[in-house]
């Protein structure tokens, strides 16, 4: 069998990086008719290319079977709005946005971002491939074209609507297969004075923090600091200034400029560069390892969920996030050990995780049953979900988080 192609430099991705079996895809819930139907399975085998360092899922699942219709709505995260608002807000007073700029997020999902954006008074347009998604911004008054970002599709959009001062790209860049012609795509929506931020969970810290549940179909790439700037370079981008973010258990925000126009990198571009090189991630052989870390974050998990049902403790989910179905899945939690979870959202309330068929309820369901522990699967809210919790305390329930480091409280 020939092996895959890097999606950046072409050439054959021979080394692995982490192997974590099969899964179905993470966002597939299922409905009760579907329960005793078979699910396909795909590869979670992540390679790194040995020539340009890009860390990668191949394009087991194109991305218009995973986005095309998406189950995930940003709003139903206070703590994501609230990150998105705050960066609103940084940004205009940052790039002295006024009513005459133009602001466009791409994956602009249900208008989480962009509201912040019309409340100041300034234009916006959210591009967004998933079109139930893109029909509750435009129902919040968020004008949004439902396309994939590609060059052709920068290209057109910028005709129509003109070149934008700002182009907010945040936790998508990660997202797409053809992560060139998309970079090319944010590259045609900008002026050529204009500023493109990218946010995107930092490949250090997933790493360091053995966060593997973020790897999943949807994530086609894990990024360094050092393959961000080589991506972007195809597109006539450069860094320009990086932030490091406590989001998604650790991620960067690039700043870029086209190249013609961007001034020298600041200072804190060098720190990061300086840390992964520290790290090793400017070799082949530093990126090694990971796969018994993984090991030993599973083998915790499943440890505590055995005990708990031998001591004849229940244990529910809170969450149904597409990383705690490559949690679960890799772990081989089904019912026994988790007896279901609980989500805000209405759209998989009855539906069932996919692979483990765990069932999905609202959270009124927890104080129904009252379980001694509580497994908080999206560990990357951890704040917010703790407070939303906090009555589950009248039972004396306890709660799980699983990474970066498995501990009760």
């Amino acid at each position: 069998m020939n092996a895959p192609k890097c999606r950046l430099c072409g050439d054959d991705l021979t080394q692995t990086f982490v192997d974590l079996g099969t899964s179905p895809p993470c966002e597939s819930y299922l409905d009760a008719d579907q329960l005793d139907r078979g699910e396909t399975f795909y590869p979670l085998h992540v390679r790194i290319c040995s020539s340009c360092l890009l860390v990668q899922l191949p394009a087991y699942l194109a991305g218009e079977d995973i986005f095309s219709h998406y189950a995930y709505f940003s709003s139903y995260s206070e703590s994501w709005v609230a990150h998105a608002k705050r960066y609103v807000d940084a940004a205009v007073a940052r790039l002295d946005l006024d009513e005459t700029s133009l602001v466009v997020e791409v994956a602009s999902n249900d208008g989480y971002l962009l509201q912040h954006v019309r409340d100041l008074g300034i234009r916006c347009l959210g591009i967004e491939p998933a079109a139930n998604i893109a029909e509750v911004a435009r129902a919040k008054g968020i004008d949004t074209v439902c396309e994939f970002l590609g060059e052709a599709t920068g290209t057109e959009v910028s005709a129509a609507h003109g070149k934008a001062d700002l182009v907010a790209a945040n936790n998508v860049f990660a997202h797409v297969p053809d992560i060139v012609d998309f970079a090319r795509g944010l590259r045609a929506l900008l002026k050529d004075d204009g500023t493109l931020t990218i946010e995107i969970p930092h490949l250090l810290r997933l790493i360091e923090d053995r966060l593997y549940d973020t790897i999943y179909h949807e994530h086609y790439s894990y990024l360094s600091l050092i393959t961000t700037q080589r991506v972007l370079a195809e597109a006539g981008l450069t860094v320009v200034d990086v932030e490091e973010l406590t989001t998604h258990g650790g991620s960067l925000r690039t700043w870029s400029m086209p190249t013609e126009s961007a001034p020298e990198p600041s200072a804190r571009v060098a720190k990061v560069l300086a840390d992964e090189r520290r790290a090793g991630l400017d070799t082949v052989e530093g990126h090694a390892g990971f796969a018994q870390v993984v090991s030993a974050a599973r083998d915790d998990l499943v440890d505590f969920l055995i005990q708990a049902r031998r001591e004849g403790a229940t244990v529910a989910g809170y969450g149904a996030p597409g990383k705690g179905n490559t949690l679960l899945n890799h772990a081989g939690v089904r019912e026994d050990l988790l007896a279901y979870t609980v989500d805000r959202s209405t759209f998989k309330q009855g539906m069932f995780l996919p692979g483990t068929h765990i069932p999905i309820h609202a959270p009124e369901k927890l104080a129904e049953t009252k379980p001694d522990y509580i497994l908080i699967l999206p560990w990357n809210l951890r704040e917010e979900i703790t407070a939303q919790l906090a009555y589950t305390r009248e039972w004396g329930a306890r709660l799980l988080v699983p990474l970066p480091r498995l501990e009760v409280y």
